[in-house]
């Protein structure tokens, strides 16, 4: 099980598709404190999560991050971190490591530095990552690259994943925008109906002759979708979201997962072993019976589950809705 902390809601840049509306001027004064994150850590680690991923807003601004680390490797989780990569240096790079961070997954959206750029509005922000992936690689870091497809970039995609070889990192994890956050105002970019299968299975193709692991993020129908293509794939589930997943706000607000705005519960109000045990939200999620439309009949919903974020949102607000791209919701019709 894994889980994603949003640690902070600052961030030094202000990217167009943010989740969480994040930007240099986001307010802090709500955000966890180091000692109330401490006992969020050890709260996690009691539900029994193995993987922490600190993130944000930008992870790197807190300036107890070290701190929160080493906390967290003290008891026994593996903790990572989601980053732009702009603002790490080797220096912090090799520090983390030594905290006991085990890898770093790094935000690059185009092997072109002017669209990442421009996406993320930041003059230099390719050349940033690409220098904050060689920090951390030269700190023993295990390296990840997040590359957000949308229709303006899906034809960058194998150019990114040649460039993901070229630096060695070890995995490439494509995110299929979800219109949520400042990714509202571009929902007309995020990939649809056969578009989004096309890409789909143009990404998985690609993990036959790479030696990257490459894994799709908010496309759970990439699990049935390998199956039919012969692919071996380590994962059990697409969606994990509220199943073996979850996510922390700022101000502990517990989500089901980054995308979706549904509160299962606050870590200032119950602790959150007993929110991921006892919140209905995720009783809900669990049950597969409750999955609406064509999704509640899929056979393939204990190892797909639709996005429930995606269905969330184009259902008008109902987490349990059907996924509206999965091509077997137009068999069902």
């Amino acid at each position: 099980m894994l889980i994603s902390w949003n640690v902070t809601k600052r961030c030094n840049l202000y990217c167009e598709h943010c989740y969480r509306d994040s930007g240099p001027d986001s307010p802090i004064d709500s955000q966890l404190s180091t000692e109330e994150g401490k006992l969020l850590i050890t709260q996690i680690r009691d539900a029994g999560f193995r993987l922490l991923i600190l993130s944000g807003g930008e992870p790197l601004i807190r300036e107890d991050l070290t701190e929160l680390v080493a906390f967290a490797s003290s008891v026994g989780l593996r903790p990572a971190l989601g980053s732009n990569g702009t603002l790490l240096t080797a220096d912090k790079a090799a520090e983390l490591k030594r905290a006991g961070l085990g890898g770093i997954a790094i935000s690059l959206d185009s092997a072109d530095p002017e669209h990442h750029n421009r996406f993320r509005n930041a003059s230099e922000g390719w050349q940033q990552a690409v220098q904050g992936i060689k920090y951390a690689q030269e700190a023993g870091l295990r390296v990840q690259i997040n590359m957000t497809l949308t229709e303006e970039n899906t034809e960058h995609f194998e150019q990114v994943a040649k460039l993901a070889e070229e630096l060695k990192v070890a995995s490439l994890h494509p995110f299929f925008l979800v219109p949520t956050g400042r990714g509202i105002q571009i929902e007309e970019e995020s990939l649809k109906r056969d578009r989004y299968y096309s890409v789909l299975r143009n990404v998985l193709s690609l993990q036959k002759s790479s030696s990257l692991e490459i894994k799709p993020t908010c496309a759970p129908q990439f699990m049935p979708l390998a199956k039919s293509m012969g692919l071996e794939m380590r994962y059990t589930r697409g969606c994990l979201a509220g199943v073996a997943y979850c996510s922390i706000l700022p101000d502990g607000d517990v989500h089901v997962c980054p995308y979706l705005p549904v509160k299962a519960g606050n870590v200032r109000e119950q602790s959150f072993d007993t929110i991921w045990r006892e919140s209905p939200v995720f009783h809900q999620l669990r049950n597969f019976e409750k999955y609406a439309g064509a999704c509640g009949s899929c056979p393939d919903v204990g190892i797909c589950g639709g996005c429930r974020a995606r269905s969330f949102y184009y259902s008008g607000g109902n987490l349990m809705a059907e996924e509206p791209w999965c091509y077997k919701r137009e068999l069902a019709l």
